[in-house]
């Protein structure tokens, strides 16, 4: 991949992973909302970083779980989609929007990847 490209996904995913955590923090109150912010950060991100499919250049090619490449896809499609709800769901429209819409152009730009993907 484009190391413009991968700096872009890098970019989405912490944008996904903050819109998570300040949506988790506004599910509770004190250090329970604090707890809930936390949860939700560390299970996305998990999801993120367990399943993988060997050898995908976006990622370190490890895979701690295996599986296989149009499950990983659904999976970065969940978290982002997620990452945009979460925003949207907090009061911020438009940015939930730009989200999306960058997350397609990441995705349109990345063929490639998809079709290495899909045949995995």
């Amino acid at each position: 991949m484009n190391p413009l490209n991968l700096i872009l996904r890098f970019l989405l995913e912490v944008v996904a992973l903050i819109a998570a955590a300040v949506y988790g923090a506004t599910l509770a109150k004190g250090w329970l909302g604090i707890l809930t912010s936390c949860s939700l950060l560390f299970a996305v991100a998990a999801l993120w970083v367990i399943f993988n499919v060997p050898g995908d250049q976006s990622r370190s090619g490890k895979a701690p779980v295996v599986v296989p490449g149009i499950v990983r896809l659904i999976l970065e499609l969940l978290i982002f989609g997620f990452g945009s709800w979460c925003l949207f769901t907090l009061g911020y429209e438009m940015m939930a929007a730009v989200f999306a819409g960058i997350v397609f152009f990441h995705y349109v730009i990345s063929y490639n990847r998809i079709l290495w993907l899909l045949k995995r």
